[in-house]
């Protein structure tokens, strides 16, 4: 894949609990069949499973869109509203919003974003109460001829 790109856009609808993580495992099966290194595909399969599970609970809908190349995988999640109140709120672990619905399923634990900050490289959030929440993450590959 060197020279090739790799690139999966997924729309995510919301409240779709029956699909939940149905994007993001596909994103890591793609990652394997092209060779991406095992211990990336982890880290990008767990920031596309939060930020799926972000849009499918909190917004009304949205598009994940992963683009990899031989230097990166980068993980693009935009979200049509209601956006965030208060993101460094947001940001901290166990912080929730999620209503009691969600909870009822296991969702809700606050740990969204802090699992995918602490899975990329590069991890930026862009929210505006009303309009929605835009995530940029990078995840660098290993290059071959570095030594474990």
């Amino acid at each position: 894949m060197d020279s090739e790109k790799i690139r999966l856009v997924y729309r995510i609808k919301p409240m779709d609990l029956a699909n939940a993580g149905v994007s993001s495992s596909h994103v890591k099966a793609e990652l394997q069949r092209y060779g991406i290194e095992e211990d990336v595909v982890k880290r990008v399969g767990i920031i596309c499973f939060e930020a799926e599970m972000n849009m499918i609970l909190y917004s009304v809908g949205g598009k994940l869109k992963v683009e990899a190349n031989s230097d990166a995988v980068e993980i693009f999640a935009e979200d049509n509203g209601p956006g965030i109140e208060d993101l460094e709120k947001a940001m901290q672990p166990g912080y929730s919003t999620a209503p009691p619905w969600a909870q009822d399923y296991g969702f809700g634990a606050g740990m969204g974003f802090p699992n995918m900050k602490q899975n990329s490289d590069v991890f930026k959030v862009e929210s505006t109460p009303g309009v929605g929440t835009k995530i940029h993450a990078i995840v660098y590959r290993r290059k071959r001829d570095e030594t474990k």
